[in-house]
């Protein structure tokens, strides 16, 4: 649906320009608050769906609101981080670098990144798009684009890591296109 206009329940400028370059010919905006509730759901979607009501109580006039969860889940570790990623570790090479010390001497290093998008109507519908990227997670951190855990995920059918792969690949393949493009595909058919 061209020229829908979004409100992205977080205060994440990035993510907002990432879901717009994603889902094309849209407006999304974040939702700059400071009183988001906790994210206590035991699912990426519980937690999406937290987000896109907080966003759908504070927000007013005839806007969908948009909201996003992600993570990713290590197999040799039980699913960890999973819907805990952002709160694993601080953001970026403290995160990382736990993940890589718990993972030293295990050589089952399959993982994938699991996006859940949520989106709700001005009128009470929801919909849904999940996407997942399936992958491994490499010996050490590799690459200069992307963020979080892209330095060390090597994507399945890849040699090298998203951060290596570059965010053009990235904006084609990744866990959060793939979620962008279930949830077009969701719309046109709602």
């Amino acid at each position: 649906m061209d020229g829908l206009k979004a409100v992205l329940a977080s205060r994440n400028r990035h993510k907002a320009r990432e879901l717009e370059r994603l889902l094309p010919g849209w407006t999304v905006e974040p939702l700059d608050r400071d009183d988001y509730p906790p994210e206590t759901g035991a699912t990426y979607y519980d937690n999406a769906v937290l987000k896109a009501r907080f966003g759908r109580a504070v927000t007013l006039g005839e806007r969908w609101v948009l909201a996003e969860d992600s993570g990713l889940e290590v197999e040799a570790l039980g699913g960890r981080p999973g819907v805990l990623s952002a709160r694993y570790a601080p953001e970026g090479p403290p995160a990382v670098a736990k993940l890589l010390g718990e993972l030293e001497g295990i050589d089952d290093r399959r993982a994938h990144y699991t996006s859940e998008l949520v989106l709700l109507s001005f009128d009470g519908r929801e919909l849904r798009g999940t996407g997942t990227l399936d992958g491994r997670i490499a010996d050490e951190p590799v690459g200069s684009e992307g963020f979080g855990y892209d330095p060390i995920f090597v994507p399945e059918g890849q040699e090298r890591t998203v951060a290596e792969l570059g965010n053009e690949w990235k904006a084609e393949n990744s866990h959060r296109a793939r979620a962008a493009q279930a949830l077009l595909e969701a719309l046109s058919r709602s």
